[in-house]
């Protein structure tokens, strides 16, 4: 997506006691700003969805020279497709490490991990890429694609259930299908023979019918999620169906496993349950709001 867009980077909250917002504009002229990430320091890195991630300073001015440029690796279609996601490991002012989220010329999600140039801190190593996981895409929506550092030091990954509508495939309910997941894993010394290891705490770790890399399972597109600083619990924004947007929730103390429903529930109401548990084997949204007649998928 080429077209330009102005994006506010900023939120000037100033509550009275009536409860108004004002909107501050921080920084414009980025192009399809996905995700906007930081590494310790006063800069913003904002991820484009044609494959730039661009430093925003703190006065607002954006760098000339894109942090990386990997355009060429990129597909950005117009579709859900594009560089999704940002992390900076959490040693990165030593190791110079940060991972990205994107979908290839192919069509597939690839998680990889790029280096920050040695000799100028502003810019990365496009050169430096090491593939973490490449998942296949059944269809050309609902990559999910965001992805963050917990505060156990793993990466979490979050995959969408692999696209069409109403996911045909029911890949979010297949615990052998990495798609409509939250995956865990261990980026801390990745190198190109092993690069990821599964955590030993991992809830399918050893099980022959899951797939060892899954932290929790039953999203439909897990578009964003976060971690609350003060408390370590885990928000997933999920994009919903036709009717019904969620938020799911996972305590600090979880030890993972948690199955949020999709496709048998849209939020908390249900959807396709043919095959399907009784409802106190799900997770079920902590938050939903209805379209209202507005349908999208």
């Amino acid at each position: 997506m080429k077209s330009l867009t102005t994006l506010i980077l900023s939120l000037s909250f100033a509550f009275s006691f009536s409860q108004d917002v004002e909107l501050e504009l921080f920084a414009s002229n980025l192009i399809s700003p996905v995700n906007i990430k930081h590494a310790g320091d006063d800069r913003l890195f904002v991820a484009e969805r044609d494959g730039l991630i661009k430093i925003v300073n703190l006065d607002g001015s954006v760098e000339n020279t894109p942090f990386l440029d990997i355009d060429n690796l990129v597909s950005d279609d117009g579709g859900e497709s594009g560089l999704l996601g940002l992390a900076f490991h959490p040693n990165y002012g030593t190791n110079g490490y940060f991972f990205v989220n994107y979908i290839n010329n192919f069509g597939d999600t690839v998680v990889s991990r790029f280096s920050r140039n040695e000799a100028n801190p502003s810019i990365a190593d496009s050169n430096s890429e090491l593939i973490i996981i490449n998942i296949i895409q059944p269809f050309n929506n609902h990559n999910g694609g965001d992805l963050a550092f917990g505060p156990d030091g793993y990466l979490y990954i979050a995959t969408g259930d692999g696209g069409d509508s109403g996911d045909p495939q029911n890949n979010s309910q297949n615990l052998n299908i990495l798609l409509g997941k939250l995956l865990r894993l261990d980026v801390n010394n990745s190198s190109i023979a092993v690069p990821y290891l599964i955590p030993a705490d991992n809830p399918f770790d050893g099980n022959s019918s899951a797939a060892d890399e899954i932290w929790a399972y039953g999203l439909r597109n897990p578009w964003k999620f976060s971690f609350d600083k003060e408390t370590d619990d885990l928000w997933i924004a999920d994009v919903g169906q036709g009717q019904w947007e969620e938020i799911h929730f996972q305590a600090a103390d979880s030890p993972g496993g948690e199955n949020y429903g999709w496709r048998c529930y849209e939020g908390n109401n249900n959807f396709n349950t043919s095959g399907c548990g009784d409802i106190s084997q799900y997770e079920m949204a902590i938050a939903e709001y209805n379209h209202q007649g507005f349908t999208h998928c």
